[in-house]
């Protein structure tokens, strides 16, 4: 598999190395704005070709990526502890914009990591041109992550062994579907000495999750590069794995015209089927706002695209 990783910054340097330990790739071509950075780092990854399945590590030109099976999109400002992802809106929308525009044509799928990730995932969908399906954001898969991490470590429980998903945006409106989350088959909500008062604090501990990371050590980079590998593992091997991952929707849950994650079907075509999930009213209600919300951010850089 070819892969392109574009932006070699925390997030994009973590991203590459995940992506060779996970042996998803046999030629990795990385790219930034600065190139004798893209180089170093291809370099420095190259050197440690005996601790990872065979690839072919160098520095490319975005151009050079056309042909790639996957480019990944990790270029842009990263947040400060006190920036939202929204906050990034303008700056990296030019980014990102610029980047997908040159990719025109390609005849992969193109993931988009770089925050605020769903409107950068409606932005990449327009200037690429390409089918929505093929634009994926990586949306709230890390937040559904950080959600069974707290709660394997509340409930003294192996994460892997719980299904409970966050939807909506990956930021600061995102829904935790805690009426369908269960353990086993068992309802968790109806789990032993569970209480619906734990569900605010967790809630609250996995949205704010990385603004806590940010000020601590200044960015958020080996989970999301983990994260990006596991997608691309999942899509570009041809399993039909069902993910929270973001996409342009076109009418599930009653949304559409709009990149937000839902629960969705992966493969080599990319994000190919939708899955409305179990909700109560509260959170359906939830997560409409949450799509009217990424929907006045995506108006926000529509000048901003036309000045492109």
């Amino acid at each position: 598999m070819k892969l392109g990783v574009v932006g070699m910054g925390w997030v994009g340097s973590s991203v590459a190395a995940s992506i060779l330990h996970k042996g998803v790739a046999s030629e990795l071509l990385l790219n930034d704005v600065r190139q004798e950075l893209a180089e170093g780092e291809a370099m420095d990854l190259a050197h440690g070709a005996s601790f990872y399945p065979t690839a072919l590590v160098r520095a490319a030109s975005v151009e050079e990526m056309i042909d790639a099976d996957a480019v990944i999109i990790a270029a842009g400002k990263g947040g400060g502890p006190k920036d939202s992802r929204l906050d990034l809106l303008r700056l990296n929308a030019t980014i990102v914009h610029d980047i997908a525009a040159r990719l025109q044509g390609m005849r992969g799928l193109l993931v988009i990591v770089t925050n605020p990730v769903d409107v950068m995932t409606q932005v990449a969908a327009e200037a690429s041109g390409l089918p929505l399906a093929r634009v994926i954001g990586t949306g709230t898969m890390l937040d559904t992550a950080r959600l069974r991490a707290t709660l394997g470590r509340t409930l003294h429980i192996e994460p892997r062994s719980i299904h409970a998903q966050v939807v909506g945006e990956h930021g600061d409106s995102e829904v935790v579907l805690w009426s369908s989350a269960r353990l086993g088959g068992l309802p968790l909500r109806s789990w032993p000495g569970w209480t619906r008062d734990e569900e605010r604090a967790i809630a609250d501990e996995v949205r704010t999750a990385a603004y806590q990371i940010i000020a601590r050590k200044g960015a958020t980079n080996h989970a999301i590069g983990l994260v990006s590998a596991a997608l691309l593992n999942w899509t570009l091997s041809g399993g039909r794995r069902i993910v929270t991952v973001s996409r342009v929707q076109e009418g599930a849950a009653g949304i559409r015209d709009v990149a937000i994650s839902l629960p969705t079907i992966v493969s080599t075509d990319g994000a190919i089927e939708v899955i409305e999930p179990e909700m109560d009213a509260d959170e359906r209600e939830a997560l409409i706002r949450s799509a009217d919300v990424l929907r006045a951010a995506y108006r926000e850089v529509a000048p901003a695209r036309r000045d492109l």
